[in-house]
């Protein structure tokens, strides 16, 4: 492939109209992205923070893309001024927006880019692009202030700091903005993570500003006084080059030789860390391991019927679940050798007898979930979906809980995580008990993508991916985000093919982030890779590997749960080899006969006898 290169956009505006009566508007801003791929649709890709009562933003979140010099890659930018919680751009107040290339942006570097806003009524937008180094050092700063000076009638300050670093072109863009800390002069501020790419861009001489403000309900906030450091100059830890006075120009020119400072910021600490990547896990030998989970409630349509999410179309087209597990299945399977992937059906009345089951397998054949590539996914897919009568309700919670299963075995080992696919068309009749089910597997190695099919209102599985605050249900509060959400409406062009490039990207592009959280909060470095002699792939053989569900109700304890009394049971194994000597053997479950569940079988997924692995 041709080369290209990372760039990072940072967004500001200037004049944006106010559109809220009793305080000004909180912007935010939505970008969208259109290639020359044959690519007639934009694409939303990102979008920044939304800034309460402020006219004239400076957003912290950036927009990452990959530069291509030989393709017009074409970015439209639209503002909005955030109304509610709901994330449908509908719902929010438009601002304006302009529509440029990425070409064009950085092509301006040297002066910056500058354009007023279509239907903006005289706003502007400042947009900067600048190629990121790859430098993969993490800072851990904290900072406190001192004597700093007093801007509120009837108390003292709220400070905050804003960090910006200077550009090529002598520009500057926000990097960090810390909490506020109210009613004091001495703030004592969290300490912050930021990588050193975002905080100088790989340069340690690169001038950084730092603006401390006093805090304002009105969105007007005070600037108290700044100062200048660098990279290099914070390098050196705590000490009297890292005390730093706080200079509010105005206050300096009045007062001249009479002024001394508004304060001093100190750093209290410094922390340097190497942090490894996606990539150094799997190099490693961090193997991914996908299952596959399929909606076949009634809700999806009748399948004969052109309307429906699973229509069989006689003349071959894809339907939407189709497309959605060809999309995303074409990039994952390059991350297993043996090409071998659990696939998993719920929501559907399954042969023999037509009972109602949550987790069963699309093969239908109760000892063998797997299927060896993709084409075999897809024959499961169209086995199941002529042989099964779509039912319900949608119960999530079921198949998260089967796959967190395997997840827990896995707690204190590197080597294995797991990512579990959903494909549904949004309507979940067990909302609370699936929020419970992902926060309780939140502190395991286990992500869960969401492809949401169809027309319905997903505001709810907005809520699921939980991107600016943890998933909570009542007192319980997830441990990391595990959970990423994709529209497959938004990646459908107006001659009404999809963009699967684009839909695969987008569903894929939190995992290697919540991989590396989940290994960062266990401790984990990368694995070192095995010898070969020491893997073994797994290769189901339908030999006495799985073990059936028990449906003797005399074998079920616990707590009742919508899909039956589980009771987990681990099973003895003799090891395969030295280095899953160790390891926990898969649980079956056993379900009380007569619940919505169907008797099924939980295969032996990696250390039950075998591995998935990644190709290196």
């Amino acid at each position: 492939s041709l080369p290209s290169t990372t760039v990072e956009i940072s967004l500001r505006c200037e004049n944006l109209r106010d559109t809220d009566i009793l305080s000004k508007s909180d912007p935010f801003c939505a970008v969208f992205y259109k290639g020359s791929a044959g690519q007639s649709e934009f694409i939303e890709i990102g979008r920044t923070e939304h800034i309460n009562d402020n006219l004239n933003p400076v957003w912290q979140k950036k927009i990452i893309l990959d530069y291509n010099f030989e393709e017009r890659q074409v970015l439209k930018f639209c503002v909005f001024d955030s109304d509610s919680s709901v994330s449908s751009l509908e719902d929010h107040d438009f601002l304006g927006s302009v529509e440029c290339s990425l070409g064009e942006i950085v092509s301006m570097q040297s002066k910056g880019f500058s354009r007023a806003l279509t239907d903006g009524k005289g706003a502007t937008i400042h947009i900067t692009a600048e190629e990121l180094s790859s430098n993969i050092e993490v800072l851990t700063l904290k900072f406190s202030g001192k004597e700093l000076d007093k801007m509120d009638w009837f108390g003292k300050s709220d400070p905050f700091i804003e960090i910006f670093r200077s550009t090529e072109s002598n520009q500057y863009i926000l990097v960090h903005r810390t909490e506020v800390i109210k009613h004091t002069l001495n703030p004592d501020w969290k300490s912050f993570q930021i990588s050193i790419r975002s905080l100088s861009n790989g340069d340690d001489d690169r001038d950084l500003r730092f603006d401390v403000y006093d805090w304002n309900r009105s969105g007007s906030h005070e600037i108290i006084g700044e100062f200048h450091t660098s990279v290099r100059r914070l390098r050196k830890g705590p000490n009297n080059d890292n005390t730093y006075d706080v200079i509010n120009k105005e206050k300096q020119k009045k007062k001249g030789n009479k002024y001394n400072n508004s304060g001093t910021v100190t750093l209290d600490s410094i922390k340097v860390e190497i942090v490894p990547s996606f990539l150094d896990y799997i190099k490693g030998g961090t193997q991914v391991n996908f299952t596959l989970a399929v909606d076949f409630t009634g809700s999806n349509g009748n399948p004969n019927q052109p309307s429906s999410l699973h229509y069989r179309d006689p003349t071959g087209r894809p339907n939407q679940y189709q497309t959605a597990i060809q999309s995303v299945g074409e990039i994952v399977q390059d991350y297993d050798s043996d090409k071998m992937f659990p696939a998993l059906g719920f929501g559907a009345r399954i042969p023999p007898d037509g009972q109602v089951s949550h987790e069963f397998f699309l093969t239908l054949d109760p000892k063998n979930p797997y299927c060896n590539g993709l084409d075999e996914v897809m024959a499961a897919y169209f086995n199941s979906l002529y042989n099964v009568q779509l039912y319900g309700p949608t119960n999530f919670s079921p198949v998260i809980r089967h796959v967190a299963q395997f997840a827990d075995a896995y707690q204190m080992d590197p080597t294995n995580y797991f990512v579990l696919l959903i494909i549904t068309d949004g309507i979940i009749t067990d909302f609370e008990e699936t929020k419970r089910s992902i926060i309780e597997a939140s502190h395991l190695p286990l992500s869960i993508i969401i492809v949401g099919v169809g027309n319905e209102d997903f505001e709810a599985m907005d809520e699921l991916d939980s991107d600016d605050s943890l998933l909570r249900s009542g007192s319980l509060v997830a441990k990391r985000d595990i959970v990423q959400f994709v529209e497959m409406r938004k990646f459908v062009q107006s001659n009404g093919q999809w963009s699967k490039q684009l839909l695969a990207k987008e569903v894929l592009a939190e995992i290697p982030a919540q991989l590396l959280s989940y290994m960062k909060s266990k401790g984990f470095k990368p694995p070192n890779p095995a010898p070969d002699d020491n893997l073994q792939t797994f290769q189901p053989s339908g030999t006495g590997n799985f073990v059936p569900l028990s449906t003797n109700p005399g074998a079920a304890t616990g707590a009742a749960h919508p899909s039956g009394v589980i009771h987990v049971e681990p099973h003895p194994r003799q090891p395969r080899h030295g280095l899953l000597s160790n390891r926990p053997s898969a649980p079956s479950i056993s379900l009380v006969p007569g619940s919505i569940t169907s008797a099924t079988s939980v295969p032996p997924y990696p250390g039950n006898g075998g591995s998935l692995s990644m190709v290196n």
